[in-house]
């Protein structure tokens, strides 16, 4: 498939396009952001939030311009925007002691659905979500282990729909790349 005819066919509400734009451009975008951000979580957030903006004005996107360019300016908006969020937000104070810190600790305790798909010889599976970021763990959990719809998955994480549905997208490609090795 063409980048052009992926467009044309995302302008159309076709996932097999949406799918073959954030497969052909999200390690550009992530990169960039990488650059930009220095720290993995934010740049993939920010990643997701573009691609979700971007599917959700696709009929916006102006074909004079290269499909790149478009992404990377919804990207460099994002990336202010939260900047200036975070300069204003009462929570970005200036850490002058180190006790001040506080340090986020990753459970790796065992829920009761992780023992129920263990007993169920799912283990290898499990395994493989596990190697996945955690943000991306929630969305697979809430989606096929719990079976929430995507807007009760929006709801329960507080996020718009269609950045569900990219992280959904982003988290299924990934998890494929991890059971193939």
């Amino acid at each position: 498939m063409e980048i052009e005819e992926a467009i044309a066919n995302a302008k159309k509400n076709n996932q097999k396009a949406f799918n073959f734009l954030l497969d052909e451009f999200w390690d550009y975008v992530y990169g960039f952001q990488l650059k930009r951000v220095t720290n993995e979580y934010d740049a993939e957030d920010i990643t997701i939030q573009t691609f979700s903006k971007a599917f959700d004005k696709i009929d916006q996107y102006d074909e004079k311009y290269a499909f790149k360019t478009w992404l990377i300016t919804i990207s460099k908006n994002i990336q202010i925007d939260l900047q200036r969020k975070e300069k204003s937000s009462i929570n970005s104070k200036i850490i002058d002691h180190e006790d001040d810190k506080i340090y986020r600790v990753l459970d790796d305790s065992p829920s009761p659905e992780d023992k129920l798909i263990t007993e169920q010889n799912l283990a290898k599976l499990l395994r493989d979500i596990k190697m996945l970021k955690p943000h991306y763990q929630d969305v697979i959990n809430l989606r096929y282990f719990q079976e929430l719809s995507y807007t009760e998955i929006s709801l329960e994480l507080n996020e718009p729909m269609n950045n569900i549905k990219v992280k959904l997208l982003r988290a299924k490609k990934l998890l494929a790349e991890i059971i193939k090795r």
